[in-house]
């Protein structure tokens, strides 16, 4: 069996005062796509994010964009109970697409603002 390379690209980039996230998906540790509902699926989408956010020294709370991606329509309701769970207060600016992803049923990607 032939072992796919990595994909190409940045899990996150530096330009000036932002930081631009990859999508991240609901991947557990062991790189499998996390099995469960929506909900499921966002937090862990979500704590990939704030792992990612964290290596480039940000956090949720500075985020100002997010773009998501999610593969059904029916799904925005469960996506946005934990979307305010993880961001709430002042909301980041958000697109949210139906796509047909490849893996998974959500994918999330930011842009945040550091000082």
């Amino acid at each position: 069996m032939t072992v796919a390379s990595p994909p190409p690209l940045s899990r996150f980039r530096r330009a000036g005062n932002l930081i631009f996230t990859s999508g991240q998906l609901p991947r557990g540790r062991d790189g499998a796509i996390v099995p469960g509902d929506i909900r499921v699926q966002a937090r862990q989408a979500i704590a990939n994010l704030q792992t990612v956010l964290g290596e480039a020294g940000a956090r949720l709370d500075q985020v100002v964009k997010v773009t998501a991606w999610l593969t059904d329509a029916s799904y925005m309701a469960g996506f946005n109970e934990v979307y305010r769970e993880a961001f709430g207060g002042e909301f980041p600016a958000r697109s949210t697409v139906i796509s047909g992803l490849v893996a998974g049923d959500v994918e999330i990607e930011a842009v945040a603002f550091i000082d």
